[in-house]
Parts: structure tokens; C-alpha cells; sequence
């Protein structure tokens, strides 16, 4: 073997032998202390030596290079050894901070850096939430997933149960099925057991209980053994007050939050925006839309920075299950012709929906939508005329700050690959991703395109609202 190959391998089972050095370490800080770790957006625990080491190597899409191993280790090793209480950590962001801190001993500058929770000893772990799944479809199942994925640690959302419509044959089974196995997201990271007797899907753990009704009047959800819950309404069906105050006539449930645009008076939460605006008498809210998500957040920064005099979006949208796999009758506008063979033109209200979440742009923006034959991952064009110029360099420059360092970071992210295509978006955990290869400048006017995974992005910017109506969001580390 040649000297360079050598080097190479030698090299790769280096950072191997590294990252399973860092696996029981990363699960005593989950279990021991409620801390969960991650690499921008990309949660380590539960996760193996190969997973570990493609997070480092996602972080060249921020930093521009890979995140070395060698330098996270420390830092994990060394968070073990603070007796932490209950955090969410950013190792990349925390790598990058402690780099810019002027060479002051890693021990120092984590216990200036996590004060809040040095010493805590697991410490702030919040009351468990019981959360509700009214549906259980393509969002149902993805927020399930992500719940499943953060029950023992310090977010304190409890999955309790599930409410569907009886299907025909082995439905239990069908169900936890389609837990397991996912065509665009893949398997479940897990163990899944279907208990018969007892109507219910065991995930890793978690015992949901499957109730089978057919409107909310019907279900009790005390006999369960389940208190003041927060219902998920992601069936779509009904998106006003009267409708979605059915589910608070059941008894157990205490909150509804609808994954559609909600309508009349319904606050329109997009988490980042307006999330703070949610009081305690606030007992039906709407998470808005993917699109309606993947906008607002980029538009808020632009708007901050440049001010937006109007602009048009046009969302580039993947299929949905409301379209027709084959030409036949639809309700809607072009939605009968097929999904899986047409482009189809339709409408969205999302632009316009932007003004619920940040009411300074009613007004400014249209919309329109175009499907297309791909099953997940969508792009928004933002064409925006603005108050003052700029240059590309300059713009890309702010957004991809904002989106490492910023209030925002969770929901904008910024990628500059000339090689990315709508695929590589698929679970991604940000709200928007800005291509900022594509952005295209000139003087006021700007285009911005916004890669987003309109199932797995937005079902996270659901569980973050989830997480603050429960008042259950660990203090992240680094601060912004």
C-alpha cells in the first residue's frame, strides 16, 4: 500500500477510534444530566461512530471545513466532568467560540462559558408534557419520531397517544408500520413493538396509546391517564375556532395546535418569529405552514437589514397527499391531474400568511406555488425589492452570519455548495436553508432561494412550539 493510502486510513480509523471514545460519554451527559449535544442542528445522541463523524464532516456546509474530532473530543470530555443540569449544547458553535476566546484553558472558559448549569447535576429538567397526535399522517409520524428521539431528555414533551380512524384489517400493525419504515426519511432509529391487548405502539421506550375515534367529542382522554395534554392536530380538517375547539370538549386536553394555517382570530406561530407572543389564555394556535416557516424567518432578517418595500415568492413545492397519484376528480384547481407526472401550477397563501407572524410586512408580499413530481423537499424564491441597495457578497456575508451566530440560527441556515440538490435537504432541521451560490443581487432588488424540508423541517419548528407552550425548552449553549 502506498504511503499516501496508508496515511489516509490511518488518519480515518484515528477520528473512528475517536468518535467511539465519544459515544458513552455523549450518553452519560443525556442520561445522566439531561444535556443533549449536537453538530448545527444534528443530534449525537443515540447516534454511531460513522453517524458522529458525517456530523463533523456536515459542518464544512457552516464553517467551510471540516469540524475536527480531535477538538471536539476534549470538549466533550471535559463537559463530563462539570456536573452539568439540563442544557442543549452545540459542540461546532462551542468549538468555534472557544477558538476565538485568545487561548484561555478549555476548563475556564467552559465553566465562564455554561455557568447557568455548571454544577447542576441533571438539574432543570422540566415537568413532563403530555402531547396528543390528533392524526397520524405524513407530520403525525414525523413528530412522533422526533418526540420519541428526545423523551429522555430535558425538553420534558411526553408522547401519550395517538387518535385515528379505525382503518380495515391489521391496523395497529399497519400503523406502527409506518413508524418504522419511512420511503424519504428512512428507518425508524429504533425498536418498535406493537402491543395488541392493550392498543398500543411501544418506541424505544415510550408507550403510545393508540385510541381509535371519529371526532374529538368522542374521546376521553383522562381514562388514559392523561392530564391537561396539548392536542396535535394534523389532520388538516378543520382550521378554525369551531372546529378546532372541539378537541378542548375532550376531557384531558388542555391545548390545540393545529400543523396547518389556522384561520380567523387563531394565532399563526412560526418559532423564532413570534413564538413569545403566545399567552397563557392562548388555548388554540396554528404552527402555519412549511412555506409559511421557511419564509418568515429569512424575511424578517431581510427586512431588519434592508427593509422590504415588496416582493413575490414563489414556492418550487413538492407533491402532498392532497393531489391525485393519477388524473381523476380533485375539488381543487389543477390538483387532479397527476402528481407524480405534472408540474402544477396552484396557489399558496403564504406570503400572505407572513403578515400574521410579522405584521410590519402585510401587504408586501404575493405568492405562488408550483408542484412538482418530487415527494419531499421544497425551494422558495424570494424576489424582493428593497429600501437600499447591497451587493451579493455583502447580503451573503449577513446571512450566513445570521445564520452561525445569529437570534435565528436555528431556523436559517446557509449552504454555498455548487453541488447540492434538493435530496441533500432531506432532514434537515432548519426552517429555511439559503443557497447562497444562487443568490442573485442587483442594487434593490435581491432573489433569494430557500431550500427547506417541508415534512422534517417544519415538524422541528412544531416540536419547538410544542416545547415552549410547555415551558420546557432547555437553555442553549453557546448563547447567541
Amino acid at each position: 500500500m502506498s504511503e499516501a493510502a496508508n496515511k489516509h486510513l490511518n488518519d480515518w480509523l484515528d477520528r473512528e477510534a475517536m468518535a467511539e471514545a465519544m459515544i458513552p460519554l455523549i450518553g452519560r451527559l443525556y442520561r445522566e444530566n439531561n444535556v443533549v449535544t449536537g453538530i448545527y442542528g444534528r443530534q449525537l445522541v443515540n447516534q454511531s461512530a460513522i453517524d458522529i463523524l458525517k456530523a463533523h464532516r456536515f459542518a464544512r456546509q457552516v464553517d467551510e471545513v471540516e469540524l475536527p474530532i480531535s477538538e471536539t473530543l476534549p470538549l466533550v470530555q471535559a463537559l463530563t466532568s462539570l456536573d452539568l443540569g439540563a442544557a442543549s449544547i452545540d459542540l461546532a458553535r462551542l468549538n468555534n467560540k472557544f477558538k476565538a476566546s485568545g487561548g484561555a484553558a478549555l476548563e475556564d472558559f467552559l465553566r465562564e462559558e455554561l455557568a447557568d448549569v455548571v454544577g447542576k447535576q441533571g438539574q432543570g429538567r422540566a415537568e413532563p408534557q403530555d402531547v396528543v397526535l390528533y392524526g397520524f399522517g405524513r407530520i403525525g409520524r414525523l413528530l412522533a419520531r422526533i418526540m420519541v428521539g428526545h423523551a429522555s431528555s430535558a425538553t420534558g414533551l411526553r408522547l401519550r397517544a395517538i387518535v385515528v380512524r379505525r382503518g380495515k384489517g391489521n391496523d395497529l400493525a399497519k400503523r406502527a408500520s409506518l413508524l418504522r419504515r419511512d420511503s424519504v426519511h428512512g428507518p425508524f432509529a429504533g425498536s418498535i413493538r406493537v402491543d395488541e391487548q392493550n392498543s398500543a405502539i411501544i418506541a424505544n421506550g415510550t408507550y403510545i396509546k393508540v385510541i381509535y375515534a371519529n371526532s374529538p367529542e368522542e374521546v376521553d382522554y383522562t381514562a388514559h391517564g392523561i392530564q391537561g395534554a396539548v392536542v396535535v392536530d394534523n389532520t388538516g380538517i378543520w382550521r378554525d375556532e369551531e372546529g378546532l375547539g372541539q378537541h378542548l370538549r375532550s376531557k384531558g386536553a388542555a391545548r390545540v395546535l393545529l400543523t396547518a394555517p389556522g384561520r380567523g382570530e387563531i394565532k399563526n406561530i412560526v418559532y423564532g418569529v413570534n413564538h413569545t407572543g403566545i399567552e397563557e389564555t392562548d388555548t388554540l394556535l396554528s404552527a402555519a405552514s412549511c412555506t409559511t416557516n421557511a419564509i418568515t424567518p429569512v424575511a424578517k432578517l431581510m427586512h431588519e437589514k434592508y427593509r422590504i418595500d415588496h416582493g413575490h415568492v414563489e414556492t418550487v413545492h413538492s407533491y402532498t397527499n392532497d393531489q391525485n397519484l393519477i388524473d381523476n376528480f380533485h375539488k381543487g384547481e389543477r390538483r387532479g391531474r397527476s402528481a407524480a407526472l405534472n408540474m402544477v401550477l396552484t396557489e399558496t397563501g403564504a406570503a400572505k400568511a407572513v403578515a400574521k407572524a410579522l405584521p410590519e410586512l402585510a401587504g408586501k408580499l404575493s405568492g405562488n406555488a408550483i408542484r412538482v413530481p418530487t415527494p419531499n423537499v421544497s425551494m422558495a424564491i424570494l424576489n424582493l425589492e428593497l429600501e437600499r441597495e447591497t451587493t451579493k457578497e455583502e447580503l451573503n456575508r449577513f446571512l450566513r452570519r445570521e445564520s452561525l451566530e445569529g437570534p435565528l440560527a436555528q431556523q436559517v441556515d446557509y449552504i454555498d455548495s455548487a453541488e447540492v440538490v434538493s435530496t441533500d435537504f432531506v432532514g434537515s432541521t432548519a426552517a429555511g436553508v439559503v443557497d447562497g451560490l444562487a443568490t442573485i443581487v442587483n442594487g434593490k432588488q435581491a432573489i433569494l432561494y430557500v431550500w427547506y424540508d417541508n415534512e422534517y423541517g417544519y415538524s422541528a419548528q412544531v416540536v419547538r412550539v410544542l416545547e415552549h407552550i410547555a415551558q420546557s425548552e432547555p437553555p442553549k449553549f453557546p448563547r447567541v
